[in-house]
């Protein structure tokens, strides 16, 4: 049974209050750390006097402080205040991403870019928490995929921007001038965002208390587990962290070093390479809205996510065959490869509220990002590693396109979910 909420004028309310600042937020937090490629591709080795491949060990470095803290906060989120500890991790962040534009040290560039990883480690299992006391099952994929937005929508506008701002001011510069809008933004964030609806001075306390009973119905239908570990049991936990390790070695292999790839490929300034790599994630946002709406309206995820993925290690693959003989024909696959990896992130995320009971969902998810910490070290510092040891872009396409196949094969082995109204297990 659904017990509908969204159809309430005080309700719509959510959408145009809250999802705008949660956008916002994930966008800065975004731009923290996928900026990092166009100071490579801008000349970062050289400025420093490092080599390529301790380049590569830099933009790395960033997901192991991301992996350190993720459960931590999810734990402190579900039992304290999400919104709290999202407001410190924007000043964090804020900093320890200016920092990286004022630091000529190699070994404290890399403790910058460690604790960076850390500060943003806050902010994702925060904020899906977060949308778990606001949106119902029929909504969740859509809200997941407007948080998410946050990511292929600053890739875009930050690769059509960053390539001529640094050609204006300079990489150091334009981190420095980057990292401030977090620190100004925490403020806002902290003004606006509550942490359940019935804080909220939009909201009715009519309106609150039926969007809470129909969250408090939905947990009736999931099975309880203590703790964590209690869940490491159930099959389909593992299955999405090892699906997310290799999800997230393409993504972020693709993110971190397309600059790179586009520039060497095309032999063309800073600022149209900015340019050309702003649209695979231009196609990203529009299949991510796309997917979103139809995943919710058929209440059906894994068959909203595995077949992009593995469309989207093809077109990877394709780029990979056709690198160096015919940059345009590797340009347009690396489009579809881009747009294709993004399309899912909504009903993924959806996927772990309809496994898992509140008490432990928060955790769980972390868990999950936690592997995707893991896969994106993993793929920033492998595609960064076989470009500097190859001299081409081309088995960097190879890796990712196995890595995102291999995500969508996984996916495929999920179990069906039990049915809704099943009775608790004891």
């Amino acid at each position: 049974m659904r017990i509908e909420v969204h159809g309430s004028a005080g309700l719509r309310r959510r959408w145009l209050y809250l999802m705008p600042v949660v956008f916002v937020t994930y966008s800065l937090a975004y731009l923290g750390r996928s900026n990092f490629g166009f100071g490579a591709a801008a000349g970062l080795a050289k400025t420093l006097h490092i080599t390529e491949a301790r380049v590569a060990f830099l933009s790395s470095v960033f997901f192991l402080g991301y992996f350190l803290f993720q459960v931590p906060a999810a734990r402190y989120a579900t039992r304290r205040s999400a919104t709290r500890l999202v407001f410190f991790a924007l000043i964090g962040w804020g900093v320890f991403s200016g920092l990286t534009g004022v630091i000529r040290q190699f070994w404290l560039l890399v403790a910058d870019r460690l604790l960076l990883g850390v500060a943003e480690s806050l902010i994702l299992p925060s904020m899906l928490i977060l949308l778990t006391h606001w949106f119902t099952r029929a909504e969740r994929s859509r809200a997941n995929a407007v948080l998410i937005l946050g990511n292929p929508v600053t890739v875009t506008w930050m690769a059509a921007v960053t390539g001529y701002l640094i050609k204006a001011v300079g990489w150091q510069m334009t981190f420095l001038l980057e990292g401030i809008p977090s620190v100004v933004w925490a403020f806002v964030w902290a003004l606006v965002a509550r942490d359940h609806p019935g804080e909220a001075h939009w909201l009715s306390a009519d309106e609150s208390g039926r969007l809470t009973h129909a969250l408090a119905h939905e947990q009736t239908a999931l099975p309880e587990y203590k703790n964590l570990s209690a869940t490491l049991r159930e099959p389909g936990v593992i299955l999405l962290c090892v699906q997310y390790f290799f999800w997230s070695l393409g993504v972020y292999g693709l993110v971190q070093w397309i600059p790179v790839m586009i520039g060497a490929g095309s032999a063309r300034g800073i600022e149209t390479v900015g340019l050309l790599s702003a649209a695979p994630f231009l196609l990203g946002v529009i299949l991510m809205l796309v997917v979103a709406y139809f995943s919710d309206r058929a209440l059906n995820r894994k068959s909203f996510v595995w077949p992009f993925l593995v469309f989207s290690g093809a077109a990877l693959f394709c780029s990979y065959a056709v690198a160096g003989e015919n940059f345009r024909l590797a340009y347009v696959a690396l489009i579809v490869a881009g747009g294709f990896m993004y399309a899912p992130y909504g009903p993924f995320f959806a996927i772990m509220p309809e496994m898992l009971p509140k008490t432990v969902v928060g955790e769980v998810m972390a868990l999950v990002n936690t592997c995707g910490a893991l896969g994106g070290f993993a793929g920033t510092w492998l595609v960064g590693a076989l470009h500097a040891l190859t001299g081409s872009s081309r088995a960097g396409y190879l890796s990712m396109s196995l890595a995102l196949t291999a995500a969508g094969v996984v996916t495929l082995c999920l179990r069906p979910q039990a049915p809704r109204m099943a009775p608790r297990r004891a």
